[in-house]
């Protein structure tokens, strides 16, 4: 073998071994690309299931907002119908309240008038019952 020989034999093995690792290279990035379609799919069945629930989800706040106006408008009418009840018992504790507080006092001193008056009379005209007058059976 001569000289020349040898260099196309050297040449020809670095070939083969360039070759080799392109192969070897070549499949870890097939791969990687395979990986990178199945990624792109994945990504894009989510965003396809996604979408909707986003929507129902919109959907569902807006109708929530909805419900929250009506009760802030029913809070504030119970809020206006708690104040008006209240202006009434104040008016009514004032328009009647004090006359009745009157008349009742007023019955009671007269009960106890007549009844004090009764008393008296009551002992002085029956002998037979004891009393703080010393007379007894």
């Amino acid at each position: 073998m001569t000289l020349g020989d040898l260099g196309d034999v050297a040449g020809l093995i670095a070939a083969i071994a360039f070759v080799l690792l392109v192969g070897f290279l070549a499949v870890p990035l097939w791969k990687l690309g395979k990986l990178l379609d199945e990624a792109r799919t994945s990504v894009r069945d989510v965003t396809e299931h996604s979408v909707p629930i986003l929507d129902e989800a919109a959907a569902t706040v807006a109708s929530a907002n909805t419900q929250l106006v009506k009760v802030d408008t029913i809070t504030t009418s119970a809020a206006n119908v708690s104040e008006n009840v209240s202006a009434l018992t104040g008016l009514y504790a004032a328009t009647l309240g004090r006359p009745l507080v009157k008349v009742a006092a007023f019955s009671y001193g007269v009960r106890q008038a007549f009844g004090g008056a009764r008393d008296k009379a009551g002992k002085h005209a029956d002998p037979n019952t004891t009393g703080s007058n010393g007379a007894g059976a």
